[in-house]
């Protein structure tokens, strides 16, 4: 069975229309139509019903899902496995949000390769919804995001938990911080809290989606922003960034998502290095 097939059925079930897989998997919503066809004729059952709302699964295609997604996972790692250099057994591929990788997860790479040198790591950045896509195609291994999707055949832990405070590079009184506020956009999480928060802030001066480098602009531009805790500490602690009086904190746990059938040996090494790799929140003054 061509893997293309059951890419294109994971997208009906993630998206629930085929007209939403046909935007996910970069096709005509015809050509999602004549894959699931074929589909459905090479396994001898209809896999989907078809109405206005979108597309349901039937009860073989509820069956049928965690075979799809077990065949591309096997797929991407066959893939990747015989790209490997010499010297590394096997891959693993790892999505993280934007806001976590630094001070969080670069940091967790590096112990990982020394704990598991014959491992080779490819890393990679989005959102949440994203992420999970990526698990569900297989192309991801595990995720560490926001906000997870339960899937049937995914694990979810939560890691820490992740918090956002509004600094400044300048001493600034509450009422103040508007004038030289920057957006700082980490993911629509943020976003949504933000305009619940603020919604007298609705076109600021300067809006950044560069994650933890926009902390350099805060820093030359004696301006103010929300930074993640763990990224803005050193800052805090000597004196080159002030936490603003008042502002809210916003605070977002951060899961890991895996599949369930994977190296259990291989699972318990990434799990104890994410959880020995967590910031610890509460501990600190700056909170």
């Amino acid at each position: 069975m061509d893997v293309t097939l059951a890419r294109t059925f994971l997208a009906v079930v993630d998206t629930g229309s085929f007209v939403g897989a046909s935007e996910q998997v970069y096709v005509t919503q015809s050509t999602v139509s004549m894959r699931i066809k074929s589909l459905e004729e090479q396994l001898g059952k209809v896999l989907f019903v078809r109405g206005k709302s979108g597309a349901a699964l039937t009860p073989a295609g509820v069956q049928f899902q965690k075979h799809a997604q077990a065949m591309v996972r096997v797929w991407e790692h066959a893939r990747l496995e015989i790209a490997l250099p010499e010297g590394f057994d096997t891959a693993l591929t790892v999505g993280g949000q934007y806001s976590l990788w630094d001070g969080y997860l670069l940091q967790w790479v590096s112990h990982f390769r020394a704990q598991q040198p014959n491992i080779a790591i490819r890393a990679q950045m989005g959102f949440s919804e994203a992420l999970m896509h990526g698990l569900v195609d297989g192309t991801l291994d595990l995720g560490v995001m926001y906000t997870p999707q339960g899937r049937p055949g995914f694990e979810v832990e939560m890691l820490f938990e992740d918090q956002l405070l509004l600094t400044s590079s300048e001493d600034i009184a509450n009422e103040e911080w508007q004038r030289n506020y920057v957006y700082i956009d980490w993911g629509p999480e943020f976003r949504a809290d933000h305009s619940l928060n603020f919604p007298e802030v609705s076109t600021p001066g300067v809006y950044l989606e560069l994650g933890s480098l926009s902390v350099q602009y805060l820093l030359t531009e004696q301006a103010c922003g929300y930074i993640p805790r763990r990224i803005a500490l050193p800052y805090l602690e000597s004196g080159a960034l002030k936490l603003v009086p008042g502002a809210p904190v916003f605070s977002y746990p951060a899961y890991v998502v895996y599949p369930t059938e994977g190296d259990p040996q291989l699972t318990v090494a990434i799990l104890r290095g994410l959880k020995d790799m967590a910031p610890a929140q509460a501990a600190n003054r700056f909170s």
